[in-house]
């Protein structure tokens, strides 16, 4: 080669080096943590009501009180991704927890509070009741590990009952009550379990994956088991010891040691659900599909009988509604001493295949010997049973593609029960709901319904959802007649949820009311008398944007489509004086049917709580905020939704653009969209396919679906079978059609199926090769929600600024 041609190529090669570094540079440019102005700080920062745990017998309330942005160097702990779940290696938890800083006891009697002192700045999670309501147990957080506590709630005190051995780096709960509420089940980490295994250990090869022939089609998971290294790791810090341990901190260990998918005691206490993960395990689906035993033991540590052995579920289809072959859902029942039921599918799992029952119910009682009671056959899948008495219980099963929901009582004592339907209903019909069945814990601690005066007697509660909004409810339900009598509903101007009964005569009840200006807080409420007496006295959070203007508006799309948004405006705007820039939040929804679509899910009475990612911040910035404007896409009968999902989506956009510049409100020229997750993913699509919008905001979004082929959301159509839906939903396929400037937001550390942060990358790069105004921040150790005060904080200033920058001051060229 001679040396013209030598110097071509390495000037080439040098030039190609200086584009790709200033590019990448371009990209990559480091930039400190800001905050936007003070005033949205004062906002953001306002405390959030406290969590609230009632006991079971309605006497005592927990009151949780949580950190609201924890910094960033918490979320910069190391952490291990491994089977689908996010761990801390130094505490063998869940990395990333949201826990609790102060723990208060309120007595439903007298109102008085009483700290439980722990120490300063305590990590307190799993708050958990014990049966007979005097106790509560909770894991308390330290450096190294996680430690078991109980409080009491007659010495108001709090005591350490294990050193930081606590395991609950897997699926379950970490500790559970025994029904006697004096002993506690417990995973703790194998005392001697050595050191964690070094990657310098392991023998380094190629990991293989292999199929022949045979149809496995998995959605996108994260966070999955990845070479030899990682099953290593994945045994080391999910393998459990289950201990019993009592309120003095007596323990002993129970059964053998392993990785302990779930635990669950009998009513009676004298026997333990055990379901057990082993191998093999897989690197294309998460830790619970792996294959498990079933088994019950004795409440001794006796295996008694092995009830599955389920296998590695790596070829469940991905539509929606599909399940395990075989045997899945474990369960006590909760009204009897020890009967353990299960449901086995009848269709393999798939819903596409046509079976007479879709799902069959099964029961064994104790001692778990001879064969299973067949005791309910049902005809859509299982969605789940409300226990009620020895005759009566109550099953749910739904069918996605009928959008069908079918209530019904049966006596699960009787083989072959007849099921007695009371509802059978389209469950995406909001206005027909009859609302749900009301539960509470019996003295073991488990669920069942609530009777009134006979056995024939249930109570019902809902939104009641309606065309002027939600109207929540109480209802007295006869299984008899099936007819409902409502006991109680909220009443305007207020907002107001029934919580729980707290009389044995059922004749008082617990309510949550709220109004547009008055915080949310609890009253006690006399169905007799009417009289209301309030418990709780949580301050306003932020009276500085008290009198925010809130308007539920109605309008229609082109194709005669009712939709519903909320309307908020800054407290001294005057209509017709002028026009304001709206900032417009949304998420798309799939239905079956226009009708469905168009019905109202809100209230015009329920308070303006603002908090970091609320739209209604950017009032105190001169906005007008569109919120939760309706975006339905629709698939009547056959059709199916996403076919025209792009079309419905700018239909439904331009029906809200179009409602609240009519008004007189909103300046056509200066209105910004925003959306988080699929809500990213209908930004991107709007500013590709409309020009209705200054500019976009995107957060944590996927905008490739080839990179999904295995579904999405609610489609559960392959890409090979329908790659025309798939590329005309991907944004990324129109990057080059995006012509106002977007801002692109995801968490480093994304754990959300679907949306990689690679998403963002790729499509950053798609916009800029296309010449867009486009911005990507990538935020640090964050996942698919933004928790630390740094980051919460920063991108706040960064929307602040892209209001400034290309909406409010657009047509003044004032900038930022």
């Amino acid at each position: 080669m001679n040396s013209r041609i030598l110097h071509f190529f390495s000037s080439l090669l040098f030039s190609i080096f200086i584009t790709l570094f200033f590019s990448f540079s371009l990209i990559a440019q480091s930039s400190e943590y800001m905050k936007p102005p003070q005033d949205i700080v004062d906002i953001v920062d306002a405390p959030y009501n406290p969590t609230m745990r009632i006991s079971p017998d309605g006497k005592w309330i927990v009151l949780l009180e949580r950190e609201k942005f924890p910094p960033l160097e918490e979320l910069a702990e190391k952490e291990l991704a491994l089977a689908g779940k996010r761990i801390n290696p130094k505490t063998n938890g869940p990395s990333r927890s949201i826990y609790y800083r102060k723990m208060q006891l309120l007595s439903m009697a007298n109102e008085k509070k009483f700290d439980l002192k722990i120490f300063p700045d305590a990590k307190i999670e799993d708050v958990s009741w014990s049966p007979d309501s005097k106790k509560i147990a909770f894991i308390l957080e330290k450096e190294h590990g996680l430690e078991l506590w109980v409080a009491f709630t007659k010495s108001k005190t709090a005591k350490k009952l294990t050193d930081a051995i606590v395991n609950d780096a897997y699926y379950g709960s970490p500790f559970r009550w025994m029904p006697n509420s004096k002993t506690i089940l417990y995973k703790s980490i194998l005392k001697d379990r050595g050191t964690p295994p070094l990657e310098t250990e392991v023998k380094i090869s190629p990991t293989i994956m292999q199929n022949e022939g045979e149809e496995v089609q998995v959605r996108t998971y994260q966070s999955l088991l990845r070479n030899d290294y990682d099953v290593k790791l994945f045994k080391y810090y999910m393998t459990a010891q289950l201990n019993k341990i009592d309120l003095k901190g007596n323990q002993t260990k129970f059964g053998l040691s392993g990785i302990i998918r779930n635990y669950s005691p009998s009513p009676n206490g004298k026997y333990i659900l055990m379901e057990i993960t082993h191998p093999p395990f897989s690197f294309i689906v998460p830790g619970y599909r792996f294959p498990k035993s079933v088994e019950i033991w004795t409440d001794r540590g006796k295996r008694v009988k092995t009830i599955a052995e389920l296998p590695l579920a790596e070829d469940i289809p991905i539509s929606h509604g599909s399940c395990r072959k075989g045997r899945r859902n474990f369960e006590w029942s909760a009204t009897a001493p020890a009967t353990l039921f299960w449901v086995e599918a009848q269709d393999e799992g798939n819903p596409s295949l046509q079976v007479k029952y879709r799902d069959v119910v099964y029961s064994l009682e104790a001692p778990f010997e001879g064969i299973a009671k067949k005791i309910l056959s049902l005809t859509f899948r299982y969605g789940g049973i409300d226990w009620g008495n020895d005759t009566l219980a109550i099953s749910y099963q739904y069918s996605r593609k009928d959008r069908r929901k079918i209530v019904a009582s049966f006596n699960p004592n009787k083989e072959n029960a007849e099921p007695n339907v009371l509802f059978d209903r389209n469950y995406e019909d909001q206005y027909s709901d009859p609302g749900n069945f009301i539960s509470h814990k019996n003295a073991f601690g488990k669920s069942v319904l609530v009777f009134g005066n006979t056995q024939n007697i249930l109570y019902l509660k809902g939104d009641g959802a309606s065309q002027k909004g939600n109207i929540p409810f109480l209802d007295i339900y006869n299984l008899k007649t099936k007819t409902a009598k409502r006991l109680w509903n909220s009443q305007a101007p207020f907002y107001e949820r029934f919580v729980r009964f707290i009389s044995k005569d059922k004749d008082e009840i617990l309510i949550r009311r709220e109004s547009k200006t008055l915080q949310p807080n609890y009253y006690l409420f006399n169905l007799d008398n009417k009289k209301l007496e309030q418990v709780t006295h949580f301050p306003h959070p932020h009276e500085q944007l008290n009198g925010i203007q809130k308007e539920m508006i109605r309008y229609k799309r082109n194709d005669g489509v009712e939709l519903t948004a909320t309307l908020y405006l800054p407290e001294d705007y005057q209509k017709s004086t002028e026009t304001l820039p709206v900032y417009m939040k949304a998420y798309p929804h799939e239905y079956k049917s226009a009708s469905a679509a168009g019905q109202v899910r809100e209230s015009p009475y329920k308070f303006i709580w603002i908090y970091q990612w609320s739209p209604q911040l950017w009032i105190s910035q001169g906005f007008a905020v569109l919120d939760n404007p309706a975006m339905p896409i629709i698939g009547e009968g056959d059709e199916k939704a996403n076919d025209t999902f792009v079309e419905q989506l700018v239909a439904d956009a331009e029906a809200a653009v179009d409602a609240v510049v009519n008004m007189g409100i909103g300046d056509p020229d200066r209105i910004i969209i925003d959306g988080h997750s699929y809500g990213a993913f209908m930004v991107a699509n709007l500013m590709a396919h409309s020009d209705l919008f200054a500019a976009g905001i995107a957060r944590s979004g996927a905008y490739n679906r080839t990179l999904t082929p295995f579904g999405f959301q609610h489609e559960d159509r392959t890409y090979w079978e329908v790659p025309q839906v798939y590329l005309a939903m991907s944004p990324f396929m129109y990057a080059d059609k995006i012509e106002e400037p977007l801002l692109l937001i995801h968490g480093e550390c994304d754990n959300n199926s679907g949306t990689f942060p690679i998403q963002s990358e790729r499509f950053y790069h798609a916009l800029k090769g296309n010449g867009a105004t486009v911005r990507l921040v990538i935020l640090p150790y964050e996942s698919h929600s933004y928790r630390s005060r740094e980051s919460v904080m920063h991108v706040l200033w960064e929307i602040n600024r892209w209001l400034n920058k290309y909406v409010k001051n657009v047509n003044s060229n004032k900038g930022e």
